[in-house]
């Protein structure tokens, strides 16, 4: 969880299915798609709509979301102390598709920190709740599951690290995120990302 792009992503995402007979709210987005790859949302789209979405409407949904975060960078207040303090390996693994995620980190200005460690949904078969992007980036890293914590503001996301067998945080200081939601989902809450290097060194893994 580096930068809030949550919220954005899923108000254009109601609006473009809003625009193609699909009438969504902001809330809705949240509840339905958030945390999930474009793929699975896509087969969500088409069983509530009955038909099959335009095939335009992925890149009139990726047009609108990389022109907004260029123009305006959205990282999570205190990520940057927080990364710093941390100093264990870190990576990204992200439902986002690879140009998402590298734009959003770019405009963050926390591409470089993850340069190479960077891995998206859509590099395998299952995407979250499933936990293959988390087992993925471990074994990629060298890493065993029950060394790894996962940080992430989305019940899915939750879910995933815990079928991955590693220590979930759920980060609620965002706009979307639910801390009850998280909790009940198996996840230790906090909402300052600069108390997270805190967190890590007294987690106990697994």
């Amino acid at each position: 969880m580096l930068v809030d792009s949550e919220p954005l992503a899923n108000r254009v995402l109601a609006e473009l299915l809003s625009e193609i007979g699909l009438p969504t709210r902001y809330e809705d987005a949240l509840r339905i798609y958030k945390g999930r790859s474009w793929a699975t949302c896509m087969e969500l789209v088409e069983q509530r709509l009955g038909r099959t979405p335009p095939a335009q409407l992925a890149e009139r949904y990726r047009e609108r979301v990389f022109s907004e975060l260029r123009r305006e960078p959205r990282p999570v207040p205190g990520v940057a102390e927080a990364l710093a303090g941390i100093s264990t390996p870190k990576c990204v693994a992200s439902s986002s598709d690879p140009e998402r995620l590298r734009i959003s980190l770019a405009s963050a200005a926390l591409l470089e920190v993850f340069e190479g460690r960077l891995f998206s949904a859509t590099q395998v078969p299952r995407g979250k709740p499933a936990p293959d992007l988390f087992l993925h980036a471990a074994d990629t890293l060298g890493a065993l599951p029950a060394q790894c914590a996962v940080i992430e503001d989305s019940v899915l996301g939750i879910e995933a690290a815990r079928a991955a067998g590693m220590t979930p945080f759920g980060f609620a200081g965002t706009e979307s995120a639910d801390a009850g939601a998280l909790a009940a989902a198996g996840a230790r809450v906090f909402d300052d990302m600069r108390a997270l290097p805190g967190l890590l060194d007294g987690a106990t893994p697994g």
